[in-house]
């Protein structure tokens, strides 16, 4: 019996993605205990702890580069709509020659490509930091330099806050499908600032630590942003995740498993922005959101097996066998790297 599947709400057949955010230096360090066993819960409040590492490398990254990167390897052509410093030269070059279009990319010469530093424990938590530098610069561009006309979708992820604000309020503007993704900003963003943000989204996506954040900031349930958004995606870590969507029949919610490993985990760095690239790209091609939904999980699971945020470019076969052995055979996904299907 063949399962039924529900469609996505699809994208427009032309025109580009566009992703906006951070383009950033990710540090990588790893803790080889566990940071629970450190904190002292009653002593919280006045938090004084240093955590002696193994190891650290710098890899690049960032949630921009990170999606468009990934679009890229499922056979996208994203425009990368962002700013760095002047040390990022070399990243811009390597972007270009993955199939990213680095034409949207602004470099300043004056300062230093944004930065993050992270520590992973052996239970792959994290602590990190994050450095602006050239971010801040975002505000400096606009949606309209990326030929509105043009344009089905544009990501809207962590990024300069003036920057997120004005990129939502100009695709309100120009009519603009927009995916609204203040993850990691949900610490810094105001209540106010993320209600006002993810008004008008087609897709609002956080994982349930910055749901709940978000909800604590702005007051509105589950319920209330289902009112408001047409697609919620709450990602869930190793307990795959949920994508709501308002239909005819009123709301479904289609819970989405986790890809199988099928090597040991390497770093969480990225996954993220791994799966979000991969529902973009399924929702682009105009797969049910349940197969959307699964195209970000086995993304998720190649970027987890790897170090970085960004990992090595899988042949199309490989990523179609793996997609299989954590679900079933879909040839749906023969249209993901199909020219055809890359628009713009």
């Amino acid at each position: 019996m063949t399962r039924e599947k529900t469609p996505s709400l699809g994208l427009p057949e032309s025109g580009r993605i566009v992703v906006t955010g951070s383009v950033a230096f990710d540090y990588l360090m790893r803790f080889p205990g566990r940071f629970v066993e450190h904190l002292i819960p009653d002593r919280m409040e006045r938090l004084s702890v240093s955590f002696l590492v193994d190891d650290m490398r710098r890899v690049p990254g960032g949630c921009a580069a990170n999606i468009a990167y990934g679009l890229a390897l499922l056979g996208e052509k994203p425009l990368l709509l962002a700013t760095a410093g002047h040390d990022a030269a070399d990243y811009r070059d390597w972007l270009a020659r993955q199939g990213v279009d680095v034409s949207g990319l602004r470099i300043y010469e004056d300062v230093f490509t944004a930065s993050f530093f992270v520590s992973t424990d052996s239970d792959q938590n994290q602590l990190a930091s994050f450095f602006t530098g050239a971010m801040a610069r975002a505000r400096d561009l606009s949606v309209s330099d990326a030929a509105p006309g043009d344009l089905a979708l544009v990501v809207i992820s962590p990024n300069d806050p003036r920057a997120m604000a004005q990129y939502a309020a100009e695709c309100r503007s120009l009519a603009i499908p927009f995916l609204y993704d203040p993850s990691q900003q949900v610490a810094r963003l105001s209540g106010e600032e993320l209600s006002a943000g993810l008004e008008g989204a087609f897709l609002l996506i956080a994982n349930e630590y910055e749901f709940g954040i978000l909800h604590q900031k702005t007051g509105l349930s589950r319920e209330d942003l289902e009112a408001r958004v047409p697609v919620l995606v709450i990602t869930r870590g190793v307990e795959g995740s949920v994508v709501s969507v308002a239909g005819a029949r009123g709301r479904e919610r289609h819970e989405i498993p986790a890809a199988r490993l099928e090597t040991p985990a390497v770093d969480p760095t990225g996954v993220g922005d791994a799966y979000r690239a991969g529902l973009v790209r399924g929702i682009r091609i105009g797969a049910p959101w349940e197969v959307a939904g699964r195209i970000g999980s086995v993304a998720a699971a190649l970027s987890l097996e790897s170090l970085g945020p960004q990992p090595p470019r899988y042949p199309p076969e490989e990523f179609r066998a793996r997609y299989a052995r954590s679900f079933e055979d879909e040839p749906l996904l023969e249209r993901l790297f199909s020219e055809d299907a890359a628009r713009g």
